[in-house]
């Protein structure tokens, strides 16, 4: 039997909420509570037993087979990419770090996987990658990287991690744990404010990717220095980056709180690197890091770094709820970039916090014209609409959402509510149903399952 929603988990209950749909009077509460309510749902695997480790050949326990290992990667990456606001769109950088991994992929024990490479949008400092090797660099660490040889020690550290199989090992362990993150991150508390942590960016769905132990991180560190070595570059750079991120964490925390939720760091871990670098790995001290190839290759990214520092700051004001300084920060980012993408973005979700839709869907309307492919501001579009009562718009957006990126069950919930406000009952009905054989989980699950019972489609 499904419980309908209490006052805790919707604006103020399931009935007052439904009122205001049929009158199209949805509040900014409501709609702060509908884009955060509509998560969609993990996936979970059966346990797949043990394999041999193609980096050590021993026997390991596994939670997902090669063919899973690409599935996943296939189904759920675009999403995650998506929730961290799509690749940049500067092809010459998207593809001077790939032609970096493909360097690294020489060294590699499994090189029949589908590894590819994108920077995304994101502003917090983070890398992570899919167990094939579908890896994201945010926009946020590029700009703090100083030469090729860390951007091939970041790229070689992830590359590590699928081939010691460790997202496949996690999954063993844990025997039905998650095997990626997608949606929004709805934090507990209150639910209006709950989608702004989860969109907020440091504490943004990446960080609950990975989390990978100690020993799976100095493993990955280990592979990666020697793949960097391999590859031509010296293995200082793996030192230079825990450096890099031991630095930035001592001066701002919380910008580096993602980083360091999905990749624990530490001192010994760069001590460890310093160490292989001086002896191990002591011959390739000659190696050039290449520190004038990487500058000439990003520095359409360094120039908007002004614009990049901007929007770090400021979602970490809207994590902590200071929306006027968020604001004010955006808008900074702005006046350096006007026509950034995640600025515009970020911008609008902070008005729309403050109960400012009609402005907000003027930035909205910016990101989409900027970037066009790219879907979440297609998603924050229909919920402002939404609140400004317009359903019939709300859903040819979440329309437009699925055609670009499909697969989002947030956006089939989404849909129900946008036909409720439409009066249009029956098809609301279906995608409330649609929604709940996907996940019966979380708030949007409950909404619906109350939706169908009063409605006499649920007993």
């Amino acid at each position: 039997m499904h419980r309908a929603p209490s006052s805790s988990h919707s604006p103020d209950g399931t009935d007052g909420l439904a009122q205001r749909l049929r009158r199209n009077r949805l509040t900014r509460r409501d709609t702060l509570w509908l884009f955060g309510a509509a998560v969609s749902a993990t996936s979970a695997t059966a346990l797949q037993g043990c394999a041999v480790s193609p980096v050590t050949g021993e026997r390991i326990l596994v939670g997902l087979s090669p063919a899973q290992e690409r599935q996943v990667d296939a189904q759920q990456s675009p999403q995650q990419f998506s929730q961290d606001l799509g690749a940049i769109q500067d092809d010459a950088v998207n593809r001077y770090v790939a032609g970096v991994g493909q360097r690294l992929q020489a060294g590699v024990q499994r090189s029949d996987m589908p590894y590819s490479y994108r920077v995304l949008n994101a502003n917090y400092v983070n890398a992570y990658t899919f167990p094939a090797g579908a890896m994201g660099v945010t926009r946020g660490i590029m700009t703090e990287l100083k030469d090729e040889s860390e951007l091939a020690a970041l790229l070689g550290h992830e590359l590590g991690h699928v081939n010691a199989r460790h997202a496949a090992q996690r999954q063993g362990q844990a025997m039905v744990a998650q095997v990626a993150v997608v949606g929004l991150s709805v934090a507990a508390g209150d639910s209006g404010w709950a989608p702004l942590v989860g969109i907020g960016g440091q504490i943004g769905a990446s960080a609950m990717l990975a989390n990978y132990s100690r020993d799976h991180e100095r493993e990955a560190d280990a592979l990666g220095q020697d793949y960097l070595v391999k590859a031509g570059y010296p293995a200082q750079g793996m030192t230079g980056l825990h450096q890099l991120l031991i630095d930035g964490h001592e001066r701002q925390p919380s910008v580096l709180e993602t980083m360091f939720a999905s990749h624990p760091m530490s001192t010994e871990r760069r001590d460890t690197a310093r160490q292989r670098a001086e002896t191990v790995y002591a011959s390739s001290a000659k190696a050039a890091p290449q520190r004038e190839r990487f500058m000439d290759s990003t520095s359409s990214l360094r120039r908007i770094k002004p614009t990049i520092d901007a929007c770090k700051n400021g979602e970490t004001a809207m994590a902590k709820k200071e929306m006027a300084q968020a604001q004010t920060l955006f808008g900074q980012a702005l006046q350096h970039t006007p026509r950034d993408y995640a600025a515009n973005l970020r911008m609008a979700q902070t008005l729309q916090a403050q109960g400012k839709a009609e402005d907000a869907s003027r930035f909205v309307q910016t990101a989409r014209d900027v970037y066009p492919q790219e879907a979440q501001a297609m998603k924050l579009g229909a919920t402002l609409k939404l609140g400004l009562r317009d359903p019939a718009g709300a859903y040819a957006d979440l329309q437009a959402y699925d055609r670009v990126l499909p697969g989002d069950a947030g956006v089939l919930f989404l849909k129900g509510v946008a036909l409720e406000g439409q009066g249009r009952r029956e098809a609301a009905a279906q995608h409330y149903a649609g929604y709940l054989r996907v996940t019966q989980q979380g708030q949007a699950a409950q909404f619906s399952a109350s939706r169908l019972k009063s409605w006499g489609y649920l007993k």
